[in-house]
C-alpha cells in the first residue's frame, strides 16, 4: 500500500506532514537548496526551482517568443496576457516532460516591480509604473502559468520583493521607502497575484530596503504569507544569500546569515548553481550552533514540499500529463504571438499618413529594420519576422541599416579582419571595412564587412566571429575615446580594458590606457546620407530605431540618458528631411527621446518576439487598429527625473501619479485610426460604492479600438495626494457611429491612503473628482463626488520616527537586524517633521536613539531652524543596531503644533519618541 503522502484524497496538510515526518533532519536540510536532493528510499525525486518564463519559455531551446512584458502590458488586456501565460505554461510542461531535470516547473515570472524610473536596466521586464495595473497584469500572467485546474500547471514566482528599480550597485544600495510609498505603491503590485492564488512563490530582490537586505525582510512572513491562501515558497535570487555576509556584510558568518534568512522566511537557497554542498554545510553549522532549530527547518520544508504536492508530483496522474513537445511553437501559439505583438503596438503620433494606402515602394531603414533581437530573458527564437520581412509581404521594399562604414588605421598600418573570423591585426594589407552600430550611451559594435561577423574579444584577443552582441557578459561593445590629432582609442566595455597591439600586430586588450593603439577612423560610407538617398526614392520611408536589449540598459546596467543613440537619431533626421512621408518606428524596452521634429507618424513597440514584423505590417497598412496604450510616462528628458536611487515618489513628484510637468507622451497614451467622443459622464455614490458611467462614440469613418480610462483625484486631504490615479479601464471596439456606455464600479475603500499617524489605511471625508479620458492627461470629462469618511486626529503619545510627515537629509535604516526601522541623519541639521502633534499635558519625552559618534537632537515647534526649542537630547555613542532610551523634560506648551526633530549631528539614529505626561 502506498504511503499516505501519495494519497490525493487526503487533505494537503496531512500529506505534507506525513512525508515530512518520514524525512531525517539531513534529508530535510537537503530540500532547502535550489537543486533539492532526492530521497531515494522514499521515491522522492530531484526538484529544481527556477525556470525562466517571463514572456515565453527561456534558455532551454527554441520556444514561442512573445513580446516583452512591457509590451504585453501595453495591450491593456489582462485576458490576452493570461492566454500568453497559459501558452507559456504549456510549453514549460512540454519541455519538462521531455527533460524533467532540465526544465523545472517552478517558473520565475512574472516581474511585478512597478516601473518607477525608465532608466532602470530591467525596465522591459515589468508591466507599468502604476501599481494597480502592474498587479492586474501580473496576476493575469500568473493565472495563465498556473492553469485553471486545482493541480498547478506550473508554480509562478513573483519577482523581485521589494523596491527594486536600480542595477547600479544593486546588491549594496538601500531603497528608501517611507511607509506611504511602501503601502500605496510597492506592496499593491505584489498583493493581487498572491491573494488570488495565482502566484505561489516569491523571490526577494538583491537590494536592501531601509537598511536591511530584502532577503531578510520581516514583511515576507508578516504580509506576503498572510496574503497567500496556501503555503508560499520563497526562493532567493541567484547568489544573493552569499551577499548577506559578503558584499552586504550584514552578518559576520555564513551560518548566522543563513539562519537569519530561514527565520525571515527564505525556503530555497539559489547559491553556487547546482553545487549545494556549501549551502547545506552552512545550514548544518547553524543548527549545530543553535542558531536554527529543527522546527525552523520544518517550516521551510513545508513550504518547499507544498509546491511539489500542488504540482501533482506525488499524485498518480495530473491534468497535464498529455502535453507534449508538439505544443511548442504550434500554430495556435504563433497566432497568439502575432496577436499579442499587434495589439501591443502604440501609435504615438499620426497626422494622417497612417494607415498606408496606395503605396508601391517602402524604404525600410535602420539598425532594427531587418532584425528581431532577443533579450536576456527571452526564449530562443524559432523564427523571426522582421519589420522588413513583414512589410515586404505587402509591397516592394528597399533596405539599408543606415550605419557608417569605416576603416580603422593606426601608425603601424590598417586594421584587417581574418576572413575565417579569427584575430584582428595591424598590417600592411589593404584596410578592411567595418560597419559601426551605435546602441546609445557611448556603446558601439563593429561588424567586419568581409565576414559579416561582429568584433568580439576571446581570451583577450579581438576576433570577428559573433552574430552580434550576446550573452550575459557582452563582449562585442566598445567605447570610442578621443585622442590627439583626430584619433581615437577603443575601450572594451565589458572589461574596461583598452585595445592595444601585440608585437606581431594582433589587436588585444591592454590594462594601461597609455598602451592603447591610436586609431584614425575614416568614413567610407555615411550611413545617414545613404539612408536619406534611399528614402528620397521611395513612396514612404519606415525608419526603425531603438535599443539593443543586451546593450546600454539591461540587467546589471542602468541607463544615464533617455536619448536615442546619436547615430540613429541622425538617421531619423536625415530620412525625414529627404522624405516627408516618414514613419518612425521605435522598438525598445523603455521610453526614449529624440531630436527629429515634424515626423508625421511615430509608432512604439517593445521588442515584439517572433511575429513582430507581421504585427507591425498589420498596423501600418491598417489591417488592424493600433490598440496599444503606454503603461509608463515618456518624459522629455532624463532631467525631469529624480535621482535613480530616490524611491520616494511622493516627495520627488515622480511617476504619472505626482509628476507636475508636461510629458512627451503621458501614461495611458495611444492613438487610434478612429476618433472618439466622450459624453454624459455620471457619477453616483451608493453605500460603499462609487459608480461612474460615460458614453463613448466612434466619430470616425472606420472601426476602432479605444481604452476608456477612469482616474480619481482627492481634492482635499491631510496629506499630499496623487494628481490622478488610475481606477479602472475598459477596452471597447466600436464601428463608425457606434456608441457604448462604459461603467466603472469602485469600492469607496479603494480611495484610502496610508495614514502614518495610526499605521493603517484611512478614507477621509473629502471631495473627489472622477475623470475619464484617453490618457492621464487627455481627460475629456470630470465629475465631483463627496465621500464621508474619517478626519485624521492629531498625534499624541508614541511617535515612530519612520512615520514622520516630511523630512530633509535623513535616510531610513534598520533599528535591529531582525525587525524594526529607524531614521538616520545624513548631515548636520537634518530633520523630520510630525504634523499636528497634540502636546497638551506632555511634560517629558523619551527618545530611543543612538549614534556611532554621539550627538544632539533638538525638538522645535513650527520651524527646524527658528522654532521654539522644546527639548534637547544628548545622544550617546552606541553600536550600529543599539539605541538607548534618553529622557528629557519638555518646555511647557499646550495645543496642537507641528513638531520638528532636528539632528544637530550626522549619523544619529532615531527609532521613536514617546511624548509622555508628567515629569
Amino acid at each position: 500500500m502506498h504511503e499516505p503522502f501519495r494519497d490525493p484524497e487526503l487533505p494537503l496538510p496531512d500529506r505534507i506532514a506525513d512525508l515530512s515526518s518520514r524525512l531525517t533532519l539531513a534529508e530535510k536540510v537537503g530540500l532547502l537548496h535550489q537543486y533539492q536532493a532526492p530521497v531515494e528510499r522514499l521515491g522522492v525525486g530531484r526538484f529544481r526551482t527556477g525556470t525562466e518564463a517571463l514572456h515565453g519559455l527561456a534558455w532551454l531551446g527554441p520556444a514561442t517568443v512573445f513580446p516583452q512584458a512591457i509590451g504585453l502590458a501595453s495591450t491593456w488586456d489582462p485576458e490576452l496576457v493570461r492566454r500568453v501565460g497559459e501558452a507559456t505554461g504549456d510549453e514549460v510542461l512540454a519541455f519538462h516532460h521531455k527533460d524533467p531535470t532540465g526544465a523545472g516547473r517552478n517558473v520565475w515570472a512574472p516581474v511585478v516591480n512597478p516601473l518607477r524610473d525608465p532608466r532602470w536596466g530591467r525596465n522591459e521586464e515589468g508591466y507599468s509604473e502604476d501599481p494597480w495595473l502592474t498587479g492586474l497584469m501580473g496576476a493575469a500572467y500568473a493565472h495563465g502559468l498556473r492553469g485553471s485546474a486545482p493541480v498547478l500547471k506550473t508554480a509562478p514566482t513573483l519577482k523581485h520583493f521589494l523596491a527594486y528599480n536600480n542595477e547600479t550597485d544593486r546588491c549594496e544600495t538601500s531603497s528608501n521607502l517611507p511607509p506611504r510609498v511602501l503601502h500605496e505603491y510597492e506592496l499593491p503590485a505584489f498583493r493581487p497575484a498572491l491573494e488570488q492564488g495565482a502566484a505561489v512563490a516569491v523571490m526577494p530582490s538583491y537590494n536592501l530596503v531601509n537598511g536591511r537586505p530584502a532577503h531578510l525582510s520581516p514583511l515576507i512572513n508578516e504580509l506576503l504569507r498572510a496574503w497567500a491562501p496556501d503555503d508560499l515558497l520563497v526562493v532567493s535570487d541567484a547568489y544573493a544569500p552569499g551577499n548577506l555576509y559578503g558584499l552586504q556584510g550584514y552578518h559576520d558568518t555564513p551560518a548566522e546569515a543563513y539562519a537569519h534568512a530561514v527565520r525571515a522566511g527564505l525556503d530555497s537557497f539559489t547559491q553556487d548553481d547546482d553545487r549545494a554542498e556549501a549551502t547545506l554545510g552552512h545550514l548544518r553549522d547553524a543548527l549545530d550552533q543553535g542558531l536554527l532549530t529543527e522546527d525552523d527547518i520544518d517550516t521551510a520544508v513545508r513550504h518547499a514540499l507544498s509546491i511539489r504536492f500542488r504540482l501533482g508530483e506525488f499524485d498518480p496522474a495530473t491534468p497535464y500529463d498529455d502535453i507534449t513537445e508538439e505544443v511548442v511553437n504550434c500554430p495556435a501559439h504563433q497566432e497568439l504571438a502575432r496577436e499579442a505583438a499587434r495589439r501591443s503596438i502604440v501609435l504615438l503620433d499620426n497626422d494622417g499618413l497612417l494607415p498606408l494606402r496606395d503605396v508601391t515602394t517602402v524604404a525600410v531603414i535602420g539598425q532594427l529594420g531587418d532584425t528581431v533581437l532577443e533579450d536576456w530573458y527571452s526564449g530562443t527564437l524559432p523564427y523571426a519576422v522582421t519589420a522588413r520581412g513583414g512589410i515586404a509581404e505587402r509591397c516592394t521594399t528597399v533596405f539599408c541599416e543606415g550605419v557608417d562604414r569605416v576603416t580603422l588605421t593606426a601608425e603601424a598600418g590598417p586594421v584587417t579582419a581574418d576572413p575565417a573570423g579569427g584575430p584582428l591585426s595591424l598590417g600592411s594589407a589593404e584596410a578592411d571595412t567595418f560597419d559601426v552600430f551605435d546602441w546609445g550611451g557611448g556603446a558601439y559594435a563593429l561588424r567586419a564587412v568581409a565576414t559579416g561577423r561582429f568584433v568580439s574579444v576571446a581570451d583577450g584577443v579581438l576576433v570577428n566571429d559573433q552574430p552580434g552582441p550576446n550573452g550575459w557578459e557582452v563582449r562585442q561593445t566598445f567605447r570610442m575615446e578621443e585622442r590627439p590629432r583626430g584619433s581615437l582609442a577603443l575601450r572594451h566595455i565589458s572589461t574596461g580594458c583598452y585595445v592595444g597591439a601585440a608585437d606581431d600586430g594582433t589587436l588585444r586588450l591592454v590594462d594601461d590606457a597609455d598602451q592603447a593603439v591610436w586609431l584614425v577612423m575614416d568614413v567610407i560610407r555615411d550611413g545617414a546620407r545613404q539612408a536619406a538617398d534611399l528614402a528620397a526614392a521611395a513612396d514612404v520611408a519606415v525608419v526603425v530605431v531603438g535599443d539593443h536589449p543586451l546593450v546600454n540598459g539591461r540587467e546589471t546596467e542602468d541607463r544615464t540618458t533617455l536619448a536615442l543613440a546619436p547615430a540613429q537619431d541622425a538617421v531619423v533626421r536625415a530620412v525625414r528631411a529627404a522624405n516627408p512621408r516618414t514613419v518612425m518606428v521605435v522598438t525598445s524596452g523603455y521610453p526614449l527621446t529624440w531630436t527629429a521634429t515634424g515626423l508625421p507618424a511615430v509608432l512604439w513597440s517593445a521588442h515584439g518576439g517572433q511575429e513582430y514584423g507581421h504585427a507591425l505590417a498589420d498596423v501600418i497598412f491598417g489591417d488592424a487598429d493600433p490598440e496599444g496604450r503606454l503603461t509608463q510616462t515618456w518624459y522629455r528628458s532624463e532631467q525631469e527625473l529624480p535621482d535613480l536611487l530616490d524611491y520616494d515618489i511622493i516627495t520627488a513628484d515622480a511617476t504619472y501619479l505626482y509628476f507636475r510637468g508636461t510629458p512627451r507622451y503621458p501614461f495611458g497614451h495611444g492613438l487610434s485610426y478612429a476618433a472618439f467622443d466622450y459624453s454624459g459622464l455620471r457619477v453616483t455614490l451608493t453605500g460603499d460604492t462609487v459608480t461612474g458611467e460615460v458614453t463613448v462614440t466612434n466619430t470616425g469613418d472606420r472601426p476602432g479600438a479605444e481604452v476608456v480610462q477612469f482616474y480619481t483625484h482627492q481634492q482635499r486631504s491631510r496629506v499630499k495626494q496623487p494628481l490622478r490615479r488610475l481606477r479602472g479601464f475598459e477596452r471597447v471596439r466600436l464601428a463608425p457611429g457606434e456608441s457604448r456606455t462604459v461603467r466603472l464600479t469602485l469600492p469607496v475603500t479603494e480611495l484610502a491612503f496610508w495614514d502614518v499617524t495610526r499605521s493603517r489605511f484611512v478614507v477621509e471625508t473629502a471631495p473627489h473628482q472622477l475623470m475619464v479620458g484617453r490618457s492621464a492627461t487627455d481627460l475629456r470629462l470630470s465629475a465631483r463626488f463627496e465621500v464621508t469618511g474619517e478626519s485624521v486626529p492629531p498625534r499624541r503619545g508614541l511617535l515612530r520616527a519612520v512615520d514622520h510627515d516630511s523630512y530633509d537629509a535623513v535616510t531610513f535604516t534598520d533599528a535591529a537586524r531582525e525587525n524594526g526601522e529607524a531614521v538616520r541623519a545624513e548631515t548636520e541639521g537634518a530633520w523630520i517633521l510630525f504634523r499636528q502633534v497634540d502636546l497638551t499635558g506632555a511634560a517629558s519625552c523619551l527618545a530611543v536613539a543612538g549614534s556611532t559618534e554621539g550627538g544632539v537632537i533638538t525638538l522645535r515647534l513650527g520651524d527646524p531652524l527658528y522654532g521654539k526649542s522644546l527639548a534637547t537630547f544628548p545622544v550617546p555613542r552606541t553600536g550600529r543596531h543599539d539605541q538607548h532610551a534618553i529622557a528629557a523634560s519638555l518646555a511647557g506648551v499646550r495645543g496642537v503644533h507641528d513638531l520638528y526633530v532636528v539632528f544637530e549631528n550626522d549619523g544619529i539614529t532615531l527609532a521613536q519618541l514617546d511624548l509622555g505626561a508628567g515629569a
